[in-house]
């Protein structure tokens, strides 16, 4: 079994975690993690984008034993069709006690819940979630012995740096202007996980491009649909990797129930220009396609602008020094080992950008703030 390759470096904890691994091969044979779908399982993050997706297609495929953490503050509107059918926990990451009581006979965890910003006020708040949140549910994991974790970081936490070509599973994330603060937070709660795996925490790790789909039209990329409507002229000149919402959740459950540990893997659908993608939004919701490049100058008047307006109003900005940076570059992202390992099918970004703004335009309609795509219109593997 080839654990290392020629050239590849590893960080500490990387490599505590090999040598363990190794000793455990050799000691005693593999688990077996076929479907069980009475196994007690715990989601955090389930009302969130992905963990409602992710929680509706648990239930899709039968399982009954499912547990799942909500604030009390936590918007319902996503998982309505399959509120009853999950058994709800009140608390939260930064909660020790409250989860020491959520993982109680818990056998599998796929920890979803994270923060995304790329705003300053926010910092703070955000390394607090994505740091120490994921310390304390790979710490209650080692102390409960589940039988396996699924982490979801991000491709931002993969690193990026000057003259990067192609990012994969195996490049090495290094210090760089190039990494936003959200990407540093994202890193270091994998290396949380890697420090677990060292412990003998069985995981693994997936690692989503920009996530496509249908939710609460004023947060995350769903907010693409909303600014369009609202006459968006501008597109950055970069690009970067799109995946569909369903195929992330997917692959989480197909990477549960596998035997991988100790790996990671992108899950990405297509490298797309920016402009490609604000065009096709555009035309799914019949909304005249942005005609302007955003060049250093436009971005800079854009993320100022937009700093007074939030300072003033006490909103959030919808603009940022560190979007309109990332803007003007272009990363590709490879998703060979997850189409390899799992024969996994993506669905195009077309197909997501189509289906969603179908969405939008019947919530527009009603009048309602949020919308989810079916699961049930992909075929499973």
């Amino acid at each position: 079994m080839l654990l290392f390759h020629k050239g590849e470096r590893f960080s500490c904890i990387q490599l505590l975690y090999l040598a363990r691994r190794c000793f455990l091969i050799l000691i005693s044979p593999r688990s077996n993690f076929r479907m069980n779908i009475n196994k007690k399982i715990l989601v955090t993050g389930g009302t969130g984008f992905l963990g409602s997706y992710l929680l509706r297609y648990l239930v899709q495929k039968g399982y009954n034993n499912i547990f799942a953490i909500r604030r009390a503050t936590s918007k319902m509107d996503l998982v309505e069709p399959i509120e009853d059918k999950i058994q709800w926990v009140e608390c939260d990451i930064l909660d020790v006690k409250g989860l020491e009581k959520a993982m109680v006979g818990v056998e599998q965890i796929y920890h979803a819940a994270a923060m995304v910003s790329f705003e300053a006020k926010h910092r703070k708040r955000m390394h607090q979630v994505n740091i120490q949140g994921t310390a304390n549910v790979v710490n209650l994991a080692l102390e409960n012995n589940i039988e396996k974790l699924v982490h979801v970081s991000s491709i931002a936490a993969l690193g990026r740096r000057k003259r990067l070509k192609e990012i994969n599973e195996k490049t090495k994330w290094e210090k760089s202007n190039f990494n936003s603060e959200y990407a540093v937070s994202k890193y270091l709660s994998e290396q949380e996980v890697w420090r677990g795996m060292a412990e003998g925490l069985r995981a693994c790790i997936i690692n989503p491009s920009i996530i496509l789909g249908a939710g609460f039209w004023e947060e995350g990329s769903a907010s693409f649909f909303s600014k369009t409507n609202k006459g968006n002229k501008f597109y950055g000149v970069g690009g970067t990797g799109f995946v569909d919402v369903r195929d992330v959740s997917r692959l989480m459950i197909d990477m549960m129930e596998s035997e991988m540990v100790g790996e990671k893997v992108i899950a990405n659908g297509e490298n797309v220009s920016y402009r490609k993608v604000f065009e096709i939004i555009a035309d799914s919701i019949n909304k005249k396609r942005p005609s302007i490049a955003l060049n250093s100058i436009l971005g800079a008047l854009a993320w100022r602008a937009e700093w007074l307006r939030s300072k003033i109003t006490g909103s959030s900005a919808l603009v940022t020094k560190e979007t309109v940076e990332n803007s003007f570059r272009t990363w590709i992202y490879q998703n060979q080992k997850s189409i390899d390992t799992f024969n996994f099918k993506y669905t195009p970004i077309e197909q997501t950008i189509q289906e969603t703004g179908a969405l939008f335009l019947e919530t527009t309609q009603k009048k309602e703030r949020s919308m989810y795509l079916s699961v049930n219109q992909l075929v499973t593997n």
